[in-house]
């Protein structure tokens, strides 16, 4: 069999979309039907509620169509991957292209379903990791666009959304450029390891002819470990992350301080900027400090993840009646972070991160820490803003931001579009 060129390879890949991506009804049904099954069945009680509960999850689907795209307001599933991509299309058609093969592609997979069937002689429709049927897992593949797209190969700089720019060095930086910025940015999220590794490389051999890993890593969230289920996960310092994050719930909240505002392309409408931070904890130095310290640095109970002379993980800080800090530090990284003041108020992001664990590097020592994910409306009033108050928390000590980028994150696609449709038209 002779091999594929290019262009049969993305017409085929187009035409195995839409055949995977209509059996996801069928799909959802065979793992309920399962999960339901497995309920039923005699046995250890503690395994047959395990795998009930993990037969429930891989239904679960989350929609890749909609107004915004998906992986942003939805609570952070237990596994994630983010990949950096640069693009060596020749030619604009061939980008706008991928990006649609791109975009059909992660739809069908988060609807997933059986694996249709081809001729003998030709390569699968899919890979197969995940049996013949690809159940949904929460599934969100989040597409977002960095500065360096739109240079002058593709002549897209008058539609650059005003804010995206590449990441700069902030003081406490020592960023590796192998670990940092791309034109594209996957966010892969599931709450199974090998649905995000089959998406991977699902989506990977889709547009294998047009994209290449600039960067990868791979993060996860903690488990949920109360006492509440409202209780947020804790990060590998072992505090609490994420307590005072805008509520997702409140639309109008998020028109302020998330989705994309006035002053940018009209394609730009229904997105947002995304920062990611690969920020390495040294966890070693780190576990030699004594607890007090770590909490007047954090400004928060270890335990609890209340703040200093609190109780409970959701109480107000009240830094108005700790003007002077002798409760919570002036220098605090809860009160650096949010200062709770009615001028800070529109510099809020939304976060959604994950713990990562790499092994070691060369001088034995553990590579761990926190891929930080913030999406914000804009990136100067928001993150930078707040970046700067936090160069000079006594934490930095203890961290050193490695890699990552700034990415915009277009509409979601509805309809005939893809992400990144407007670009085009």
């Amino acid at each position: 069999m002779s091999p594929l060129d290019r262009r049969t390879f993305l017409t085929r890949s187009t035409a195995l979309l839409g055949a995977v991506g209509a059996g996801g009804v069928a799909g959802g049904a065979a793992a309920a039907a399962r999960a339901a099954e497995i309920q039923q069945q005699p046995g250890d009680v503690n395994a047959e509620v395990g795998a009930a509960a993990s037969a429930t999850d891989l239904v679960t689907q989350q929609p890749f169509s909609g107004v915004h795209q998906n992986g942003i307001l939805n609570p952070p599933p237990a596994q994630a991957t983010f990949v950096a991509l640069d693009s060596f299309a020749p030619d604009r058609a061939s980008l706008m292209q991928a990006l649609r093969v791109l975009s059909t592609r992660a739809q069908a997979l988060t609807v997933g379903g059986p694996i249709p069937l081809l001729e003998i002689d030709a390569p699968p429709a899919d890979s197969g990791t995940l049996g013949p049927d690809n159940a949904p897992d929460a599934l969100t593949v989040t597409i977002g666009l960095g500065a360096s797209l739109f240079d002058g190969r593709y002549g897209l700089g008058g539609q650059r959304p005003r804010e995206l720019t590449q990441m700069p060095t902030f003081p406490v930086d020592q960023l590796d450029p192998a670990q940092s910025h791309g034109d594209l940015l996957l966010q892969i999220c599931a709450q199974h390891r090998d649905t995000v590794v089959h998406t991977l490389r699902e989506l990977l051999r889709s547009v294998r002819g047009t994209f290449q890993q600039r960067w990868s890593i791979d993060g996860f969230a903690s488990a949920g470990r109360g006492p509440t289920p409202k209780n947020n996960p804790r990060n590998l310092f072992g505090f609490r992350d994420g307590t005072a994050n805008p509520p997702t719930t409140d639309a109008s909240l998020m028109n302020q301080l998330v989705w994309a505002g006035a002053g940018e392309p009209g394609w730009a409408a229904g997105g947002t900027y995304q920062v990611v931070r690969i920020i390495r904890m040294h966890v070693e130095f780190w576990d030699r400090v004594a607890l007090r310290e770590q909490q007047t640095m954090i400004g928060r109970a270890r335990d609890t993840g209340a703040p200093l002379g609190g109780t409970t993980e959701f109480e107000d800080p009240r830094y108005d009646l700790d003007p002077h800090g002798q409760r919570i530090p002036l220098d605090a990284h809860i009160r650096l972070a949010n200062p709770r003041t009615s001028t800070t108020t529109n510099q809020r992001i939304l976060r959604r991160g994950f713990n990562y664990h790499r092994g070691f590097d060369h001088a034995g020592q553990l590579d761990q820490g926190l891929v930080f994910v913030a999406f914000n409306q804009s990136p100067s009033r928001q993150f930078v803003t707040i970046q700067e108050r936090l160069n000079a928390e006594p934490m930095v000590d203890y961290i050193t931001p490695v890699g990552g980028g700034y990415f915009f994150v277009p509409p979601g696609a509805q309809g005939a579009e893809f992400v990144g449709s407007g670009l085009f038209a």
